[in-house]
């Protein structure tokens, strides 16, 4: 249910209400707008029964929210949520590029990567400490001593950082050293998990699971909303489909879909959606004609050497084409006014 409050409403009257909500055990979510003020409440409606919120004279109507996603709904919060990492905003037009290799292997090659996508105009610098993969034998990332080398590099580069949290043990940590935390597909529906991430303060990227639908994906989001955690941003990294000349199947069409039901950022992942990395542009630039507010690639010095996905990873000149090819686009969408 969500209590839609009239423009002249003051701070004590939302106060009011919301403690007359919260009397009886139900939580509430404020969402303020340029216009109007939304009171979200989350839990058993029934034991408002016998209060009569909508008779309360700043109260212009209360709607009963049918989707099964609450906080990650429009209909909560009509207006585009604006997340600010450390001084980049994702959303209101502006357009982040997410960059960097699918390892950490050492801080000379987080150096050197963090150097070449900075200079090219990446927002933010990403990296895996811990790496889920298919195989037991494959390397599994640095651990902690990776996540002390990815923020000593986005430091050193004025990068905000990102890398994936894997076991609810390991949130803490993570937090500790990453600005924002990933969830990764394999983990979209570890609700323990998301529920953990959900109590920290760092912003979540939230990967689509490899054959979740979207109404399953806002549920995870609200998994991590429910605990707290507004920022959310949703990541489509490609689905698996019956096709097998590349890895995933990228759905482009989730992100209008998504722009129509959610009032939160999303961004697109074209490295793990082709596993290829002559794909990774034209899907890129597919991404943001939809409607993406960002991107989030592969990129790698030396990817033959690479120690996970050196086949999806952009070297320099190719990573300069793409942020080249995003500066033309991403006006005609009337977004990347924050690119250089």
């Amino acid at each position: 249910m969500i209590i839609v409050l009239k423009p002249s409403t003051e701070p004590e009257q939302i106060q009011h209400i919301v403690e007359m909500i919260e009397k009886v055990g139900l939580r509430t979510h404020i969402s303020a707008g340029e216009l109007q003020t939304i009171i979200g409440v989350i839990g058993d409606k029934t034991k408002l029964a016998n209060y009569p919120i909508a008779s309360i004279s700043c109260v212009e109507s209360v709607v009963h929210v049918s989707k099964p996603y609450k906080l990650a709904s429009r209909d909560f919060h009509p207006d585009d949520t604006i997340i600010d990492v450390n001084g980049a905003k994702i959303g209101g037009g502006n357009l982040w590029v997410i960059a960097g290799p699918c390892s950490i292997e050492s801080e000379d090659q987080m150096r050197t990567v963090a150097k070449f996508v900075k200079e090219a105009g990446a927002n933010l610098l990403r990296g895996g400490a811990y790496k889920p993969r298919t195989s037991p034998y494959s390397f599994q990332g640095m651990g902690e001593e990776g996540l002390k080398i990815l923020q000593k590099i986005g430091k050193e580069f004025g990068m905000p950082t990102v890398t994936e949290v894997m076991d609810t043990a390991d949130v803490e940590l993570v937090a500790k050293y990453a600005d924002v935390i990933q969830i990764g597909t394999r983990n979209a529906q570890n609700f323990a998990l998301l529920k953990q991430v959900g109590k920290t303060k760092r912003p979540v990227v939230l990967k689509r699971g490899m054959a979740q639908t979207i109404e399953e994906w806002l549920m995870s989001a609200e998994y991590v909303m429910s605990e707290g955690n507004l920022d959310v941003i949703l990541c489509e990294r490609g689905i698996r489909t019956f096709e097998n000349a590349y890895r995933n199947t990228l759905d482009v069409l989730a992100i209008p879909v998504l722009k129509e039901r959610t009032h939160l950022p999303v961004i697109i992942d074209p490295s793990h959606a082709s596993g290829v990395w002559q794909y990774v542009i034209p899907m890129a630039l597919a991404g943001i004609v939809s409607g993406a507010d960002g991107v989030m690639v592969e990129a790698h010095h030396d990817p033959e050497k690479a120690m996970s996905d050196g086949a999806q990873s952009l070297k320099p000149k190719k990573f300069n084409l793409l942020m080249s090819e995003l500066r033309k686009i991403a006006p005609v969408v009337g977004k990347g006014k924050n690119l250089s």
